[in-house]
């Protein structure tokens, strides 16, 4: 559908809703909302509005629908899909004036925010009231729980605990056309009707605005340990994972890193907190959480055993805040790290658990015959790895035109072992070309009713998710 220019009239009516304040079209906020942590991608919008109320993003919606001017949300920016990027210029509706925690409700362990309340305030937030919200994305210390939900996001204790869905109990969302509707009740179940809300997270802005959330929180857990183990081979690094799971373990976090992976993120926060021998391929980082210290130790000598069996350099116990500090910043630091290295595209694969092993080498046999390099890192316990594909001494021409048809093969091979395109970061912009492989042509256009049953008219976070 074609969509209109802003136009004078249309900046004096977002005025007359939300302020002059809160209009914005210089440059500086033109160019921060024209990207987000997705490679190098500039999709600048026309104006940047910042709406403070739901009624105002409603009044917003209904205006935009009227007038054909697609309307894009966008949280903190810290994706990695391109979801949040204006790809037909128009309205970047920030929601970062929603950043109030609305009501804690300990009696039933539930907690109601605004959309842009930063994840990790939220979660320390709620620790201080004996309460647990556990999914943690690595930037955690900066997105906004809005994104997660529309993201549908995880992070290392998604292994043992869940990703953002498994704790959404309800949402107060705006429909293109400006309705104002809950997609559900704040109860832990709910059998009535057709699952709006779980339908709403994970849509990537593509199906309405988020206003309010409602999450179901569990009790803070009062103690960790964590371990970080020294592989020589990847492949027995990911072998290890399953191995641990298969003799009745469940650890909170169970991370994958590549020995580039670690070193960059070491050379990026200029840490010497871990000795890195010449022979190492690979490291797992593994916490386990509990109640009992007594229970935590048992498990965490157990596990080390396990890990034994391999190939293995000696482990190491984090045995005060600081070290595991120190190892959670190394793990959360290496996207960034990478990315301060080279041009970059992060594929984010998951294939079944027990499959790492083939998944792992399958990248490596890709990277060899299509001539790219790359740093794997991500949730193991989940089956999750993140692929950084680096340029490094690719030419331009293979990049562009060769690089692709790589990447394609390499989903192919992530499907056939029953895995699918992305755990956490979504499909937006960079990832659509290739859900043909993930999806047939009758599950894609179910896809596309959906998204004509909430926005008509096409004019929300449109480009993404799906092809035309």
């Amino acid at each position: 559908m074609p969509f209109n220019k802003i136009t004078q009239a249309h900046i004096s009516f977002f005025q007359s809703i939300v302020g002059e304040k809160y209009v914005l079209a210089d440059a500086d906020n033109i160019d921060r909302c024209a990207s987000d942590q997705t490679e190098d991608l500039h999709y600048p919008p026309e104006v940047v509005l910042q709406p403070g109320t739901t009624e105002e993003v409603s009044s917003i919606m209904r205006y935009c629908n009227e007038q054909m001017i697609p309307v894009t949300p966008r949280g903190a920016g810290t994706g990695l899909s391109g979801g949040a990027l204006a790809l037909f210029g128009g309205v970047s509706l920030d929601m970062k004036r929603f950043n109030k925690i609305l009501h804690v409700d300990k009696r039933n362990f539930q907690v109601t925010t605004g959309p842009g309340v930063i994840t990790q305030e939220l979660q320390e937030h709620l620790k201080a009231e004996g309460l647990f919200y556990p999914p943690d994305p690595a930037s955690k210390g900066s997105c906004f729980i809005g994104g997660n939900v529309s993201e549908n996001s995880g992070g290392p204790r998604a292994v043992k605990y869940g990703v953002v869905k498994d704790y959404v109990l309800n949402l107060e969302i705006v429909l293109p056309n400006g309705e104002i509707i809950w997609t559900g009740a704040n109860v832990l179940k709910n059998a009535t009707g057709y699952n709006l809300t779980q339908l709403v997270v994970g849509s990537e802005g593509t199906l309405c605005i988020i206003t309010k959330i409602v999450l179901r929180l569990i009790p803070a857990v009062k103690h960790d340990l964590l371990l970080l183990v020294p592989f020589r081979s990847a492949v027995e690094a990911c072998a290890a994972v399953n191995a641990i799971f298969l003799a009745g373990f469940t650890p909170s976090a169970l991370e994958f890193m590549e020995r580039d992976a670690l070193e960059w993120s070491m050379k990026y926060v200029n840490s010497t907190g871990v000795n890195l021998p010449e022979d190492i391929s690979a490291h797992l980082l593994i916490e386990v959480d509990g109640n009992n210290m007594d229970e935590l130790y048992k498990d965490a000598e157990a596990i080390s055993q396990i890990v034994q069996q391999y190939d293995i350099d000696e482990i190491l116990f984090a045995d005060s805040h600081e070290q595991k500090q120190m190892l959670w910043t190394l793990r959360r630091k290496v996207g960034e790290a990478v990315k301060s290295n080279s041009i970059y595209k992060e594929e984010d694969t998951v294939v079944p658990r027990a499959e790492l092993p083939e998944l792992l080498k399958i990248i490596k046999d890709l990277g060899r015959e299509f001539g790219f390099h790359s740093v794997c890192y991500g949730h193991a316990g989940d089956g999750n790895m993140h692929v950084n594909i680096v340029k490094v001494t690719m030419s331009d021409e293979d990049w562009k035109t060769k690089l692709p048809h790589g990447i394609r093969k390499l989903f192919k091979e992530v499907v056939r072992m029953g895995g699918t395109l992305s755990g956490e970061h979504g499909i937006g912009l960079v990832q659509k070309e290739y859900m043909d492989i993930a999806f047939n042509p009758v599950q894609l256009n179910l896809m596309r009713q959906i998204k004509q049953v909430f926005d008509p008219r096409g004019i929300l976070n449109p480009g993404k998710i799906l092809m035309s």
